[in-house]
């Protein structure tokens, strides 16, 4: 087993890391353990609504803003995209299995023939490209409403990420998605797990700190400061910027790892996206 670093609980209540031997099956039984014992007043399908799941007055409000969701517009608006035919007569749908609906549970997945890992977006785009068309900007416009509407069509579904342990290289992946997600960057010196892990469920900026379990199941997102959808890349893009890091290009390898290991992490909670956020 390859040595990592996990987050344990430690007696007097801080948290520390520890060098263990794990792998993918261990880290989520681990994680998923530690916000139960973290938050145990929270239903574990909570921590899907993030913030949401600890805030009532902000549940509140956020559940009277589905009423008349945000990112409507943007569902209807993909759906037209991915049912418009490519110049060749052929369309998205000729891509993907199930003809592109109910599908985003099972991405991103590892391609063992390229041996890289391949995010919904991604995969949009390859489509287009074996179609003759243009790719599209990852960050936002066309190919995130067409990832918004595919998504809604798979609302409900569990997510099933697999890491092989048989193949060296798609462990390699998740491991690579996992030291980015605990290791410091930036001028100010933070990991995603700074956030997400040390000091979750805290107010930052007045909302309180998601889980890194659940946290892929809403995306795309319409967030309110940017009055538009958005991506799970740009979300990674924003972070980074935030804590004085160079970010990524959307699409990367690192934050297409990232990805890989934040969604096994998130294994057996139901999508719910799109969905809204602050």
């Amino acid at each position: 087993m390859i040595k990592v670093f996990v987050i344990i609980l430690v007696a007097t209540g801080l948290l520390a890391t520890q060098p263990v031997s794990a792998g993918p099956e261990r880290d989520l039984q681990a994680m998923q353990d530690f916000y139960q014992k973290r938050f145990p007043n929270v239903a574990p399908e909570e921590f899907a609504n993030g913030l949401y799941a600890f805030d009532e007055g902000a549940r509140e409000q956020w559940l009277e803003l589905e009423d008349f969701p945000p990112y409507e517009i943007a569902v209807e608006e993909g759906e037209g995209y991915f049912n418009t035919p490519f110049a060749n007569g052929n369309s998205y749908a000729d891509c993907f299995e199930n003809n592109g609906l109910s599908i985003k549970q099972n991405y991103p997945y590892f391609d063992s023939d390229t041996s890289k890992v391949v995010t919904l977006e991604l995969a949009i785009n390859q489509c287009r490209e074996e179609n003759g068309e243009q790719p599209l900007p990852y960050l936002r416009g066309e190919l995130t409403a067409i990832s918004a509407y595919m998504a809604y069509t798979s609302r409900g579904n569990t997510i099933n990420v697999q890491v092989p342990n048989d193949n060296p290289k798609a462990l390699a992946a998740y491991e690579a998605g996992k030291q980015f997600y605990y290791s410091r960057r930036g001028q100010l010196n933070f990991a995603c797990s700074s956030c997400h892990v040390q000091v979750v469920g805290l107010s930052l900026r007045a909302d309180p700190i998601s889980t890194t379990v659940g946290q892929v199941t809403h995306f795309p997102a319409y967030r309110t400061v940017w009055g538009e959808i958005v991506t799970l890349h740009r979300r990674f893009v924003e972070c980074n910027a935030q804590v004085r890091a160079r970010p990524f290009e959307s699409q990367s390898d690192e934050y297409r790892n990232l990805e890989y290991f934040l969604t096994y992490m998130s294994n057996g909670f139901e999508l719910n996206g799109p969905s809204s956020r602050r």
